[in-house]
């Protein structure tokens, strides 16, 4: 079998290309991957790490099976029972090093636009030094003097950050769908094919909104009671309605002809997925039948068996939740994306539509791309003329998305009574982050679509 990436070999300390130790098996990788590859695994590792301290399993198997436990606990002085290394103050200082780390390379690394500069090297390699920094932030944040005040002010800290996250792939989703539309609008104006496809994807989006706001009034409503679900659902559907409309309006069309119903239709979709997740993250409704007993009401009957099997479903969902993080993570650091977020987009006579629109033709690739061998995987070395992507904004989008990790494993302002088992068990402030982001998306959509009319005299391009 392959090995991914042997980090911790001296002979990785200082190359440039994180994953050159591979073996042959390997498909061929680029520098630029390899290197974001290698951050990834980092926060990864991070992640877990945290998702461990908050595991009150995990706490009760090593006081059973780890011998001399207590005397390790007081020797690391970390409190009789390790204490210190457990709960959401533990993983706040841990996530309070993860963060740091990112925040010095993004400072580190502001206003890199070639590969062959000293902080480009850095930046690429000395992987196990960067592993043993990341190590020594995280550690030596437990020796912070004055925890209780520490721990206060970074509270508020995370909260912006995480915040700041949301916001960013709000931003970046808005975009997408923009992107997506003036993509495949770009095609139809010459092959008819293109315009099925336009027809065709705004009907499968539409559908799937549709039906997913069916089965949330089917499910998580009731004819007594279950007000909160009732109006959550129909604003978002009514907003949903809203912004198609709009979308479509001959003012807007006349200053936007790109402007259509697959944003609106990818927008939709997603304050539905968002609803759901927001319904699914309330903290549950009960009342007493007539045998005077407590029975929970305004969720699926066949969600209340899922969550018999606590482990295995918080396992499974704390692994597709972070998987998610990081594809966001990896997916909002491309240069596209930085410039989308201050405002600098492709013109659309350099369009070239394709399936794939999201990533870069055929012909877009350097031609002299320096490929070398090391007796392991083959490394591209595809940033030759510049760097292909933001260094800081990269690290940036890291230090947001630790901070997000941090407020989320915590349970945001619900901290005190949080644990990973109970991570899906639902709190208020994971449902009202949730159902504020679907509005804040929303609103960031019609702003795109009505600023052109607020503000005639300034060029907008999306």
């Amino acid at each position: 079998t392959c090995v991914l990436c042997l980090t911790f070999q001296l002979a990785c300390c200082c190359g440039t290309a994180a994953c050159s130790l591979c073996c042959k098996c390997c498909p061929k990788i680029k520098q630029s991957t390899s290197t974001r590859f290698m951050y990834a695994l980092y926060f990864i590792l991070v992640t877990v790490i945290c998702c461990i301290m908050m595991s009150t399993t995990v706490a009760n198997e090593m006081k059973t099976h780890i011998p001399f436990y207590k005397e390790v606990c007081k020797g690391i002085q970390a409190g009789e029972t390790c204490e210190k290394l457990v709960g959401y103050s533990a993983v706040y200082k841990v996530c309070f090093g993860m963060a740091c780390f990112f925040f010095f390379f993004f400072l580190f690394t502001i206003k890199i636009n070639s590969s062959k500069s000293c902080r480009a090297y850095i930046h690429n390699g000395f992987w196990l030094i960067k592993l043993i920094l990341l190590a020594a932030m995280c550690s030596g944040a437990f020796f912070i003097p004055d925890q209780d005040t520490f721990l206060n002010a970074w509270r508020y800290v995370g909260a912006t950050g995480g915040f700041l996250f949301i916001a960013i792939q709000l931003i970046l989703l808005v975009e997408f769908a923009h992107k997506w539309n003036k993509n495949w609008t770009a095609g139809a104006n010459h092959k008819q094919m293109w315009s099925g496809l336009l027809a065709l994807v705004t009907l499968i989006l539409y559908s799937i909104a549709v039906a997913a706001l069916v089965l949330m009034a089917l499910f998580y409503t009731r004819s007594e009671g279950c007000m909160y679900n009732k109006v959550l659902i129909g604003v978002n559907g009514g907003l949903c309605l809203f912004v198609s409309l709009v979308a479509i309006s001959p003012c807007v069309q006349n200053r936007q002809p790109h402007s259509g119903l697959l944003q609106s239709g990818v927008i939709s979709c997603y304050v539905m997925y968002l609803t759901f997740s927001a319904l699914s993250s309330k903290p549950p409704e009960t009342i007493l039948d007539e045998n005077n007993q407590n029975i929970t009401i305004c969720v699926p009957e066949f969600s209340q068996g899922l969550h018999r099997d606590e482990n295995l479903v918080t396992g499974l969902g704390t692994t597709i939740l972070f998987g998610c993080i990081l594809y966001s993570c990896l997916t909002s650091t491309t240069r596209a994306s930085s410039e989308a977020l201050r405002g600098i987009y492709a013109t659309p006579e350099t369009e070239v539509a394709r399936c794939c629109f999201c990533c870069l033709p055929d012909g877009d690739g350097d031609a002299e791309e320096r490929i070398e061998k090391r007796g392991g995987q083959t490394v591209i070395y595809d940033e030759k003329k510049g760097t292909v992507y933001s260094y800081a904004f990269f690290h940036f989008v890291f230090f947001l998305a630790s901070l997000y990790v941090m407020m989320t494993v915590t349970h945001w302002f619900h901290y005190e009574s949080a644990q990973i088992e109970k991570f899906f068990t639902g709190t208020w402030s994971i449902f009202w982050i949730k159902m504020v982001s679907c509005w804040v998306c929303v609103c960031l959509y019609l702003w795109t679509l009505i600023a052109p009319l607020c503000c005639p005299t300034r060029e907008f391009s999306v």
